[in-house]
């Protein structure tokens, strides 16, 4: 009898042509194509049609989004992604963090990071509670055009681990995908720390992962130090440095739910939070206060959320950290510490290096770096997208002008 050879079917694609000046851009594996870039697409082209991008002699295939200044998120070189591709993509962003799931220590890491694990504009966030064993995952798409790409990555996720519930955090409001959902309170363990996180309704996805490291770093610095944790949330440097043997912990922000679970965290840690202060307050108004009363410390930390969603507001987003850096700087003592952060993606290293620097001449003080990072490895950044790197943290000494 012949043999019946079985092929993968070819799924239909439709051709857009983009401006040749993003050939290498294509080249090279660049993911976004944004819309102003376009220059011939067909009319009513749906969200979430798989498109071949074509600029001069180069081609790769994505997913076309008929909203946003991202009008296509590019996947592959080669094929249109199915089920199977899909899954081979989460078990080697799976693999890349093996030292991270091998560690007895930390139980929450960021499994798929978009576009650095080739998922461009989806999110996965694995908590698991150190009590019960049981363990969630937490999606964000950052389109509806990726939905059905997120369906495919949520069937795959079960394939590598054993998970109690998958929650989708794309919108305003939480929805379970899968499996069940938490309490309101999830135990997890970072560097043998244990933090309550709720998944289901906390800022990211629960918790911000993306400062694991950082937060370790701080307990080099605060043994014995009067420490202002500002932008605190639920206390997660603030840990760090009363664990480390810090004198007295400041930790500041302006939601007191973040500063209850804060107090929460401290008892989890063995630590007393009445030996502490928990303040709710603006930072930029209790730094100027703080500055006018005199009142100094020997740790400052500057954690703010991200000051620039666009382009557009990047300007207000380098005269917000000018100021706040500068205000920091004056309620230290000379030869403070200075750890200071952005997680701001439309701001530069270089750029944000050189605010820092202007913040120091505004206080008329100096900062010397002593340690510059940005992600940890569940945070990859690929070669090609260097937007992937939106994290900076910078510790440093302050000191007094000569």
């Amino acid at each position: 009898m012949p043999k019946h050879r079985t092929s993968r079917p070819k799924r239909k694609t439709t051709h857009i042509f983009v401006s040749p000046r993003l050939k290498d851009q294509i080249r090279l594996g660049h993911p976004w194509v944004y819309r102003d870039a376009v220059e011939r697409v067909p009319a009513g082209l749906p969200a979430g049609a798989w498109v071949r991008v074509q600029s001069a002699n180069q081609q790769a295939l994505g997913v076309w989004d008929d909203r946003g200044p991202i009008a296509v998120r590019l996947f592959s070189h080669t094929s249109v992604p199915d089920p199977a591709w899909v899954k081979v993509r989460v078990g080697e962003a799976w693999e890349r963090r093996a030292i991270l799931r091998d560690s007895n220590k930390t139980t929450a890491f960021r499994w798929i990071y978009g576009e650095s694990d080739e998922l461009p504009g989806i999110v996965v966030d694995l908590y698991g509670d150190e009590q019960s064993r049981r363990v969630w995952a937490v999606v964000k798409t950052y389109s509806a055009s990726l939905n059905k790409i997120r369906d495919w990555v949520v069937d795959a996720l079960t394939s590598f681990t054993r998970l109690t519930g998958i929650v989708d955090r794309s919108g305003e409001s939480w929805s379970m995908l899968k499996g069940t959902p938490p309490s309101s309170e999830i135990i997890i363990r970072e560097h043998g720390y244990r933090f309550a996180v709720d998944v289901l309704r906390g800022q990211k996805t629960g918790f911000f992962l993306d400062q694991r490291d950082n937060r370790a770093t701080i307990a080099r610095w605060s043994q014995g130090r009067r420490v202002l944790n500002l932008f605190s949330y639920t206390g997660g440097f603030s840990i760090y440095a009363a664990k480390a043997g810090a004198a007295h912990v400041t930790s500041v922000d302006t939601a007191s739910a973040a500063l209850a679970t804060a107090k929460h965290n401290f008892r989890l840690n063995g630590l007393d939070p009445g030996e502490h202060a928990f303040v709710v307050a603006d930072a930029f108004d209790l730094l100027a206060k703080y500055h006018g009363e005199g009142k100094r410390f020997d740790l400052i930390i500057v954690d703010p959320p991200s000051f620039a969603r666009s382009k557009s507001q990047l300007a207000q987003a380098l005269q917000a950290y000018r100021r706040l850096n500068a205000l920091a700087m004056r309620c230290l003592q000379p030869g403070g510490i200075l750890a200071t952060s952005s997680c701001t993606a439309q701001v530069s290293l270089d750029a944000f290096r050189a605010v820092v620097a202007d913040a120091a001449a505004d206080a008329r003080r100096r900062f010397i770096i002593l340690h510059d990072v940005g992600q940890p490895l569940d945070h990859p950044v690929a070669a090609h997208f260097p937007e992937a790197r939106y994290l900076k943290f910078m510790v440093g000494q302050v000191v007094e002008r000569v």
